[in-house]
């Protein structure tokens, strides 16, 4: 099958979804642009800071994007690439975009309260508290599995040959394992993510401190991206993997704690514009493979070899492509960090329904560089390696990319590799910054709720941040991307029929309409907690994995403890509703 096809047939859909399904949303929500947003009406310069519609779309697109919809893909791809392709596509116009867009507009207009906020005045006290402490077990699978590949990817080893290139080659610097020579990818991008973080204090003190102009800025930025490549490709940082997930959670620790104008927006914003440039040099690839009729090799049906390796299509495939189709953790983001920040109640539309469906064609992106640029035994290498290797997807969306843009574009394919794994790092280091950041004001909410006067400690960033950083390495050091990956799927995308579920409660009780966000929620909400069932039975349970038993045990009690608290508010508006209508029709008869 032509590979530009799966690309050029989406792109009309995701149009159409946006001008109209979009619209549709705004007219429920009512979007008025004479509200003044929480970070207009509650400006404190540290979380509340109104940002210019780029710079915010630049830190929420990032924040959101992270590696999800590069791995999530590439691993579902042993489904093969219809299935995972239908996905993506419907599940996030139908799915994905409806649940950022809603969840975006709630905490919007509940000045910019986190979607457990939203819980407790549709849940009510006991409501709040178990969305929290299921959103904390939530994001600790999601930093745990990101610190993961992380730390894989930012040691990652090619073989030349896979690159398309001759051992005589000057270009990378290269090692030998078991008498193959592989070129250092993952230290390109170590040394990348150093210099661009380093920076970034600097972008941000010039864009909020000095008001510098946003264009200028945005050049710079781009700068700073080209200087840290060439610099990657001369000194190649080569560290131990369990070494960097010791670094990057002591960094993890500080960085939940200072103004988000100081690393977190401006890397975001500087980390955006390598996401910009690798969706659009997907996009251009895709769009050229359908003119060149560049095949993809991957089997378009592959689902008793999916099945062999993940488990059954239905639910593994749903969870396993996670961010690319629908994520929990874009609720987080929207209400930890974008509600507090967005200029106006309009730009929620392109931020969030926009910033979903750009997510999708990214996956899209993914899909086609796996299957195309990428030989399916080289794919299983990489990704499915067996008992004596670990795997690693961020290096086979990488190669892929690489293959992709070498077919599509006659770029050479180790410039491709380099640049997807760049990709892959940026956005797995912006995911973990802003994920230990929630985690932190969540366990702060925690202990309000469980002391009546929580011990001083408990109340300061540092204890929480090292609280949340602990576990994540924990999880992280004794766990397999394979092992993490379908649980922090499961979690994700339960946490988002949650927060779906939430919104219709709280739709409900201002009188509007609220199925466009109850069936998805049903949808996933049956969905995740079937996965979690089948994982603990087929998977944790039979290897005695305690820690991941207990985990997804928790989730399921405390997603049940959810719903059907949310049952009982529903059930309780239909009968006031139904009481005041017959009191109405009384009422009528009596005065006639």
């Amino acid at each position: 099958m032509n590979a530009g096809l799966l690309f050029v047939a989406a792109v009309p859909l995701f149009l159409f979804a946006y001008k109209f399904y979009g619209r549709y949303i705004a007219n429920i929500f009512s979007v008025d642009d004479s509200r003044l947003t929480p970070a207009c009406e509650m400006c404190d310069d540290v979380d509340y800071v109104p940002a210019k519609p780029l710079v915010l779309f630049g830190h929420h697109f990032a924040s959101i994007a992270g590696a999800g919809p590069i791995l999530g893909p590439t691993m579902a791809m042993i489904f093969g690439f219809i299935p995972v392709w239908l996905w993506i596509v419907f599940g996030s116009i139908f799915v994905g975009a409806v649940h950022d867009y809603s969840a975006l507009l709630t905490s919007i207009r509940e000045k910019g309260r986190s979607m457990a906020e939203v819980a407790e005045q549709t849940l009510g006290r006991a409501g709040f508290l178990l969305f929290i402490a299921f959103t904390i077990v939530m994001i600790l699978m999601v930093t745990s599995v990101f610190l993961q590949i992380t730390a894989t990817a930012l040691t990652s080893l090619v073989p030349l040959e896979i690159l398309r290139m001759t051992s005589g080659q000057t270009l990378l610097k290269t090692t030998v394992v078991n008498g193959v020579v592989n070129a250092r990818i993952g230290g390109i991008a170590s040394t990348s993510v150093i210099i661009i973080t380093c920076f970034s204090p600097f972008i941000g003190y010039l864009l909020y401190k000095r008001k510098a102009n946003v264009n200028f800025m945005a050049l710079f930025a781009l700068g700073i991206c080209i200087f840290s490549v060439l610099m990657g490709l001369r000194y190649p940082v080569s560290i131990d993997k369990n070494i960097w997930m010791i670094i990057i959670a002591v960094y993890t620790v500080f960085a939940a704690g200072i103004p988000v104008w100081l690393v977190l927006q401006p890397r975001d914003f500087t980390n955006a514009f390598m996401l910009y440039g690798g969706v659009a040099a997907l996009a251009i690839s895709g769009i050229i493979a359908l003119f060149r009729g560049i095949p993809i090799s991957a089997p378009g049906w592959n689902v008793a070899e999916g099945t062999a390796k993940l488990g059954l299509i239905w639910p593994i495939l749903f969870i396993t492509v996670a961010c690319g189709a629908c994520s929990g953790f874009h609720a987080l983001v929207a209400g930890g960090t974008t509600s507090k920040q967005i200029l106006r109640e309009s730009h929620a539309k392109s931020i969030a329904y926009g910033g979903m469906l750009l997510e999708a064609l990214l996956a899209l992106g993914v899909v086609i560089a796996v299957g195309a640029g990428l030989n399916f035994k080289h794919y299983l290498s990489f990704v499915f390696p067996g008992a004596s290797g670990q795997s690693n997807p961020a290096a086979a969306f990488a190669v892929g990319m690489g293959g992709l843009l070498h077919d599509a574009l006659g770029i050479p394919a180790a410039f491709g590799t380099i640049f997807g794994m760049l990709l892959v790092e940026g956005f797995v280091i912006t995911t973990l910054d802003t994920a230990v950041r929630l985690n932190r004001y969540l366990f702060e909410e925690l202990w309000a709720i469980l002391f009546r006067n929580p011990p001083w400690f408990m109340k300061t960033y540092i204890f929480n941040s090292l609280l949340s950083v602990g576990l994540m390495l924990f999880f992280a050091y004794t766990n397999t991307i394979l092992a993490l990956w379908p649980i922090f799927g499961s979690a994700n995308q339960l946490l988002s029929a949650l927060t779906l579920l939430s919104v219709v409660g709280w739709l409900a009780l201002k009188g509007r309409r609220h199925l466009f966000a109850f069936l998805p929620a049903l949808f996933m909400m049956a969905t995740t907690m079937t996965a979690l069932v089948y994982l603990f039975v087929t998977k944790y349970l039979p290897a005695k994995a305690n820690a991941l038993m207990g985990a997804d045990i928790a989730l399921v009690v405390l997603a049940v403890l959810v719903v059907i608290l949310m049952v009982r508010v529903l059930v309780s508006f239909r009968t006031k509703e139904t009481s005041a209508a017959v009191s109405d029709n009384v009422l009528a008869k009596s005065s006639k």
